[in-house]
């Protein structure tokens, strides 16, 4: 068997591996063997392979990985759904109170419950979604 195969084989038995870790090492080993088999194609001899292997390699883990983390761990720069929601005004349709009650955000009306049992907030009156609870919006009056 040739050697660039065996270099094929193995880059993609390290790609197969990085689908199910996703760690990102093993897919950048993946491709130091695959450059590797470009290399032992051309027909460098097989101590040069390894050499090629081990700077491929040591170069993507150290420069390439991070910046790639850096991509994929980045915060999610917008909310969607009704986390969105969440922080933003809405204005009481009816009373709500620490049971039940109806506002209307952005548009839609949504059953409603005061952040504190205690409260009674009138129609007609400004508040704040505090969190979304299923389908039921918790708010808290704007002063």
């Amino acid at each position: 068997m040739d050697l660039w195969l065996i270099w094929l084989i193995v880059a993609a038995v390290l790609a197969v591996a990085e689908i199910f870790t996703l760690t990102a090492a093993l897919g950048m080993l993946s491709a130091a063997a695959l450059v590797t088999a470009v290399s032992a194609a051309v027909g460098l001899p097989l101590p040069f392979q390894f050499l090629v292997f081990t700077t491929v390699a040591t170069a993507t883990v150290l420069f390439v990985r991070p910046i790639a983390l850096r991509h994929v761990l980045q915060p999610q720069v917008q909310r969607f759904g009704v986390d969105a929601l969440v922080g933003r005004a809405a204005y009481v349709v009816s009373e709500v109170t620490g049971q039940g009650g109806r506002v209307r955000i952005d548009g839609e009306e949504w059953t409603a419950r005061a952040y504190d049992d205690t409260l009674v907030i009138p129609a007609g009156k400004t508040v704040d979604v505090i969190e979304i609870s299923g389908a039921t919006a918790i708010v808290y009056p704007r002063d």
